[in-house]
């Protein structure tokens, strides 16, 4: 190995000791700062309709090891069997509670378990059902080369894609449109990946929910 290869795999080292270390340190954080949040939500899903408060979904993670995601549940229990991986404008799976919690973003909250496990990280590209993922194309499963992430530059230009997602048509827009469209800015983060503009993307991110 060379000096510049060996130089670069071992700033590639520090910057995934950073982000690990950012992940664990945010996310325990997190966890304990809104979990009076956490404690409300919970109590208004469980009198809003019959169900679990989590809703735990299969998801494609780091080299195509499958794990199940966590969020808050807005949709009726039985949801993944009478409809689609992604849910589309007006969907009627979705409960009234739950409407209010996907458009705060509230419901991806208890991904944060996701991170303080090591199965995702604050920022990385989206993780995917794995219905969609079988539809990537060599190229694009370079994704999965890291950890998917809460957040991404992704997420955050279609944070409002359910409003997208109309018409009879929808999934199949999702697949050959905006789903192609999602994993090219993903992969254009990963060119220009480090802990530095993770914390931009997560400022971004904030900045995006609150406004």
């Amino acid at each position: 190995m060379s000096l510049k290869q060996s130089k670069t795999s071992w700033l590639r080292t520090g910057d995934e000791i950073c982000r690990r270390l950012l992940d664990v340190a945010a996310s325990s954080a997190g966890l304990v700062v809104l979990s009076p949040l956490f404690l409300a939500v919970g109590v208004a899903i469980k009198l809003d309709s019959p169900g679990p408060i989590f809703f735990r979904g299969a998801r494609v993670g780091k080299g195509g090891k499958l794990f199940h995601v966590y969020k808050f549940r807005t949709m009726v229990v039985n949801a993944p069997q009478i409809g689609a991986g992604i849910t589309a404008a007006e969907d009627r799976r979705v409960t009234r509670v739950g409407r209010f919690l996907r458009r705060t973003k509230i419901d991806e909250l208890p991904q944060l378990f996701n991170v303080l496990k090591g199965e995702m990280g604050l920022v990385g590209p989206r993780p995917e059902d794995p219905r969609y993922v079988a539809l990537y194309s060599p190229t694009r499963r370079r994704v999965l080369e890291v950890r998917p992430g809460i957040t991404s530059p992704a997420s955050l230009q279609f944070r409002h894609e359910e409003e997208l997602l109309q018409g009879q048509n929808w999934e199949q827009l999702y697949r050959e449109q905006i789903l192609p469209a999602k994993l090219d800015l993903e992969l254009a983060y990963l060119d220009r990946r480090w802990v530095g503009r993770d914390v931009g993307l997560i400022l971004k991110t904030l900045w995006a929910i609150f406004q």
